[in-house]
């Protein structure tokens, strides 16, 4: 089968504290407080405050796997381990400090909700942007038009703003686009979690069928083993940015997770 991601050496540092709040009121806030000697307001917890503290932290060190053609690959490992910034380099929506990363073919990805919707269009208008960010004609989008809608069950929404769906419609479209139009990888986070159960089971099921029939390749994060279990046929798990797991076995894999766990 061919490599369709190969990852070497990633690592991602970030920096703590005066930049990088979110907003500029916070980071003036913390930019102020640090001019004082004061604490920082928004210093995370467990976190050194003040001018003793730590200022940079890595959220990845020397990460290094590899992904083939119609691989479906189920990353586990606790809050904070490092899962969503890997998500992050591998979909390019952020850079590695350190390392590379060499994608081969189309990719989407599910993120968060409403990842690449633009709120003031209407789901439909959606359904062709995110088509044309993968690359794909207008018409090429048509043929596949009405099966998108059919499996995210929100017909009689798709012409009503995206801004005025729930967290769970938004999930709904997304993930029919990401399944139906031609991605070659598909990376999905937790965002499944959103939707109900019965959606997140048909969603499962559909990337257990464009793998095993199409060909497409699955990165599928989840703190539901049940739900990796039922779709992955690998697994890797992270722990304080590293791996400390892989395998081809993903019944073996999910046993040491819950070892770590302690379950």
């Amino acid at each position: 089968m061919e490599t369709v991601i190969l990852a070497q050496g990633i690592s991602k540092q970030y920096s703590l504290g005066v930049i990088g709040n979110g907003t500029f009121y916070k980071d003036l806030q913390s930019f102020w407080a640090k001019m004082r000697g004061k604490e920082d307001p928004h210093t995370p917890i467990g976190e050194v405050s003040k001018f003793g503290r730590r200022d940079r932290f890595w959220a990845l060190r020397d990460v290094s796997f590899e992904v083939r053609q119609g691989q479906r690959l189920g990353i586990m490992g606790r809050n904070g381990a490092g899962k969503s910034t890997l998500l992050k380099i591998l979909s390019r929506i952020t850079a590695p400090t350190e390392g590379r990363c060499f994608i081969n073919g189309r990719m989407v990805s599910l993120l968060e909700v409403g990842t690449g919707f633009h709120p003031e269009l209407t789901g439909r208008e959606n359904v062709y942007l995110n088509g044309a960010i993968l690359g794909m004609r207008k018409y090429e989008i048509s043929s596949k038009f009405d099966e998108i809608v059919a499996f995210s069950e929100i017909e009689e929404f798709i012409d009503t703003p995206v801004k005025r769906y729930s967290s769970g419609m938004y999930v709904r479209l997304a993930f029919a686009v990401a399944a139906h139009l031609d991605a070659e990888i598909i990376i999905a986070d937790e965002v499944l979690a959103v939707g109900d159960i019965k959606f997140m089971q048909k969603s499962i099921g559909k990337m257990h069928d464009v793998s095993e029939h199409q060909g497409k390749t699955v990165i599928f994060v989840s703190h539901n083993t049940a739900a990796i279990q039922s779709l992955c046929d690998s697994g890797m798990i992270l722990e304080h940015g590293r791996i400390v797991e892989t395998g081809s076995n993903i019944g073996d894999v999910i046993k040491k997770y819950e070892q770590l766990l302690g379950v």
